[in-house]
């Protein structure tokens, strides 16, 4: 079998359903004959949406449901699928993505070609066919502080390149590994529950040798409809950031990250006190309970 596309779902019923259909109706031949394969890891979803997960995927032979009992993340559901692949290549996609070409197969391709190369990653575009800013840069204290202040929605930090080249991570929202290579780097890491385990990924990969490459010639539709809250979104951020600064960079690093997060969780806190402004004392409020473990 050539490749094994990974989908986890959490409560998203619906948007497996439309994603599964737009893998059918490109790869519907390659799906019947076992070229590709989809495994759909539920991540501990309520009863009720499991239920029409099931009925969703019922009949469709080339479908593998993986259930877990509890939401175990991106990362463990990401290494839950992958453990039960059968692919050569494996795609982490996400649930809001609509296919558009075979570009999945010539990434695989590329990636049986250049045995240098772990990682790809393909064009993600919007409904609109507007980019987004899929390729990002290896967290340094420049790339950290851009971050802080907002300017990676510029496009300084993160970016969309027109051609095939060599990067230092793609999201995980369309990320494609080389199966025996994703297991010598040692999958994704764990203790990573969500945001940024696609980027230390790639870091601990370019630390072996191996290159990370965008690949434009695939173009897949992310709708960006999560399943998690802002809140949610900002205290796992912080916690990805502090997780891989404490795990690569230098105690002096850490410790200036450490303290600009801290900061900034206290500055908008009091923010949100003096503006009455509910979202910010209640998120960062539990942001800053982060730094007095």
């Amino acid at each position: 079998m050539t490749l094994s596309i990974v989908i986890l779902s959490y409560n998203t019923p619906d948007l497996i359903s439309q994603c599964i259909s737009s893998i059918k109706k490109i790869f519907l031949e390659e799906l019947e004959e076992k070229e590709i394969e989809i495994i759909v890891v539920d991540n501990g979803s309520e009863k009720e949406n499991i239920s029409k997960l099931e009925s969703r995927v019922s009949g469709l032979d080339y479908v593998k449901l993986v259930k877990s009992r509890q939401n175990l993340g991106f990362s463990k559901g990401c290494n839950l699928g992958a453990e039960k692949s059968n692919g050569d290549f494996i795609l982490f996609l996400n649930s809001d993505t609509q296919i558009l070409d075979k570009g999945f197969l010539e990434m695989a391709n590329y990636l049986k070609e250049n045995s240098d190369v772990a990682i790809v990653g393909a064009k993600l575009i919007n409904n609109d066919k507007s980019l987004q800013n899929s390729v990002g840069k290896f967290y340094g204290l420049l790339t950290f502080f851009l971050m802080l202040f907002g300017l990676e929605r510029v496009g300084l930090t993160r970016t969309s390149p027109k051609i095939l080249r060599k990067v230092d991570w793609v999201s995980g929202a369309c990320l494609m590994v080389n199966k025996e290579i994703f297991n010598k780097i040692g999958k994704f890491d764990e203790n990573i529950f969500m945001y940024a385990e696609d980027m230390e990924l790639s870091y601990r990969a370019k630390k072996l040798g191996y290159k990370t490459y965008f690949y434009p010639q695939a173009e897949v539709v992310h709708r960006q409809h999560g399943s998690s809250n802002r809140t949610f979104a900002v205290l796992n951020i912080y916690k990805g950031i502090l997780y891989f600064y404490k795990k690569h960079k230098s105690i002096p690093e850490f410790q200036i990250v450490s303290f600009f997060l801290w900061l900034k969780a206290l500055g908008v806190y009091l923010l949100g006190r003096i503006t009455n402004n509910n979202y910010y004392t209640n998120t960062y409020g539990q942001a800053l309970k982060l730094f007095k473990k």
